[in-house]
């Protein structure tokens, strides 16, 4: 078993209850509440200003020359794919891109993206790529999933363009060089170690579907 199955086993239970969320059920129906998506798409583009720095993190710890250079290419797909995406999102609802820079992150989102950027500064490489692939890999499982349950789901007139990126055979490609990386990584490691990891990837994955709750059902600041 490569360490990215066993990962993958060990985050079933949580990845199938972030699938039957109301929020991406909601997006497989088409009846998904656009204030919910618009709290989404602000909310994840400022997500993704931090996430994108856990990739140049990436390219810092590298060991070599290729491994840099598709950290690099991870930060340039974030910056010019996914959140051009939101860019077009917002500009469908009337929402500058001003506004969407202006968005201040919820009390979860700042504990998720605080998380991932401890680990990435404090951390190695095997635990960076441990701690953000949750991410990466959960999307491109939902977009598939998406696709393949939801008929009509990637034709959405507003939520069609989020599942066909997410689905698509290039946004799985970027997924699974991180995961063939880890393993590669991890191969040989102590047990001790590849428990540190896990214990990132379970953690992370819990905040994905913190992240989706919050996006549903809202989250601010209390006071």
């Amino acid at each position: 078993m490569t360490f990215s199955e066993r990962l993958f086993q060990k985050v079933s239970d949580i990845w199938e209850k972030t699938h039957q969320h109301p929020f991406v059920v909601g997006m497989g129906k088409g009846d998904l509440p656009v204030e919910s998506f618009i709290r989404y798409m602000k909310q994840d583009y400022v997500f993704l200003i931090d996430y994108s720095k856990l990739f140049a993190f990436g390219t810092v710890k590298a060991r070599d020359i290729e491994t840099m250079a598709a950290f690099a290419k991870l930060l340039h797909e974030t910056l010019h794919g996914e959140m051009d995406l939101h860019r077009q999102y917002a500009e469908k609802f009337g929402i500058t891109q001003e506004q969407l820079e202006e968005t201040k992150p919820t009390p979860m989102n700042l504990a998720y993206t605080r998380y991932m950027l401890n680990v990435a500064q404090n951390g190695s490489l095997e635990e960076l790529i441990s701690a953000l692939l949750p991410c990466m890999w959960s999307y491109w499982e939902i977009g598939k999933m998406l696709a393949k349950e939801y008929q009509g789901a990637s034709n959405h007139y507003l939520y069609g363009e989020w599942v066909k990126m997410y689905s698509s055979d290039e946004f799985g490609a970027l997924a699974q060089w991180l995961i063939d990386l880890l393993n590669q990584l991890t191969e040989g490691k102590p047990e001790w170690e590849l428990t540190i990891l896990e214990e990132h990837f379970l953690t992370t994955s819990r905040f994905e579907y913190m992240f989706w709750d919050m996006v549903y059902q809202g989250g601010e600041w209390p006071v």
